[in-house]
């Protein structure tokens, strides 16, 4: 079984060697293609050297992920953050434990960081996942390749893609929720203040559920306000 892992990436350039750096024991099994969104920082160049193929896309994330999809020669693809990093036996698990009837999952999540609420933040959002069977783009989701073009692949939103996905896949399968942890950088959660961010991500959720347009959605998260894109 041929591992696909798909890494999107904009202005990445103090992450992304890192991240591919820590993959590199798994080329004979993966292959890995950085899709770069119009990055202005080098990434691309930084990213070529340890990468089987770098792709340019228009930026979005839906978009950089679907583009490198279609690239894409995996039986199953591996849709990474340039900031997380798997677990030491990830492939394995994937490979013994995705069949029928799962036909993706997801790992739990562990978010690195000094602050306390973190771990609060890590552990509510593993719950949320198994209670829901939706998943976080932070939590590494993984799909058959055949499943993937069954739902058309990731909705061409500017935010949300994770969710929606993951609700298009629910279709086909419950997900594999692999208890093994990624490790995503905390980075996001603190930008903004870590209880402004808390806020801002449940509300930017009930919005979506209440059918906000996810371009305005998309303002509001990379502002990081509550009321006003």
């Amino acid at each position: 079984m041929k591992f696909s892992i798909i890494i999107p990436a904009l202005n990445e350039a103090q992450n992304i060697q890192g991240c591919l750096s820590a993959l590199q024991p798994l080329r004979n099994d993966c292959e890995l293609i950085v899709v770069d969104g119009g990055s202005t920082d080098g990434t691309p160049a930084i990213a070529e050297p340890l990468a089987d193929q770098v792709i340019r896309s228009a930026k979005g994330r839906a978009r950089q992920m679907n583009a490198g999809a279609i690239q894409a020669t995996g039986e199953v693809l591996l849709f990474l953050h340039a900031d997380t990093f798997l677990p030491d036996n990830a492939i394995q698990l994937i490979r013994e434990q995705i069949c029928w009837p799962a036909h993706w999952g997801r790992f739990d999540i562990r978010l690195s960081g000094d602050h306390f609420m973190l771990k609060v933040i890590a552990q509510m959002m593993n719950w949320r996942s198994r209670l829901t069977g939706i998943a976080t783009g932070d939590q590494a989701i993984f799909v058959t390749h055949e499943a993937f073009m069954a739902v058309g692949g990731y909705p061409d939103i500017s935010l949300m893609e994770d969710i929606a996905i993951c609700k298009a896949l629910n279709k086909i399968s419950p997900p594999l929720c692999l208890k093994a942890k990624v490790t995503s950088s905390g980075r996001r959660w603190l930008q903004f203040g870590l209880y402004k961010t808390i806020l801002l991500m449940w509300s930017l959720r009930l919005r979506y559920f209440f059918g906000a347009d996810p371009q305005t959605l998309a303002r509001l998260y990379n502002g990081g306000h509550l009321w006003k894109p």
